[in-house]
């Protein structure tokens, strides 16, 4: 792993930080699971402005951001559940060069040493059924525990996978 790589807790001051990063990095992402209105769509519902607002300061979400030398290179956020003892993993997203590097697994681990000390039992978190992404979970100790069609509106629909790990 690289030394130059830090996890810093983010807040709404770094909104524009995560949005930038999410512009870069969820289309290439999406690109081949969504079309281009859909794609569009969740990036105005999750990642405008008011809506990293609302999840920081309302929804109380955990964000953080990964840096290399300063410059940020992926994010991350969850929180707790209405399960006091289980966590989601809202979203893990780094740039496209940093992948295959570990840093997933590195943010995943940072992750579950925070909410294991809030005495968290296990970390949940939703994949799209089509999103190769859902490897790398199974890899790293995630287990498929069920699916779920999430109606965003617009007649859209994130079909998904829920994943748990559990945390030890």
């Amino acid at each position: 792993m690289n030394t130059n790589i830090t996890i810093r807790f983010a807040g709404a001051e770094d909104i524009n930080i995560i949005g930038f990063l999410a512009q870069e990095i969820w289309p290439p992402t999406y690109r081949e699971i969504l079309s281009e209105d859909q794609l569009n769509y969740m990036m105005d519902l999750i990642y405008s402005p008011a809506s990293l607002k609302n999840q920081i300061l309302e929804k109380k979400h955990t964000f953080i951001i990964i840096e290399e030398v300063e410059m940020p290179v992926g994010f991350a956020s969850y929180s707790i559940t209405n399960q006091q003892d289980i966590y989601k993993l809202h979203k893990i997203y780094v740039m496209s060069n940093q992948q295959g590097k570990g840093l997933g697994k590195f943010i995943i681990d940072f992750i579950a040493g925070n909410i294991q000390q809030q005495g968290a039992l296990a970390l949940q978190l939703n994949v799209n059924r089509h999103n190769k992404a859902r490897y790398f979970y199974e890899k790293i100790g995630f287990k498929i525990i069920s699916e779920e069609d999430i109606d965003i509106g617009n007649n859209y629909f994130m079909n998904d996978y829920i994943m748990e790990m559990k945390i030890s």
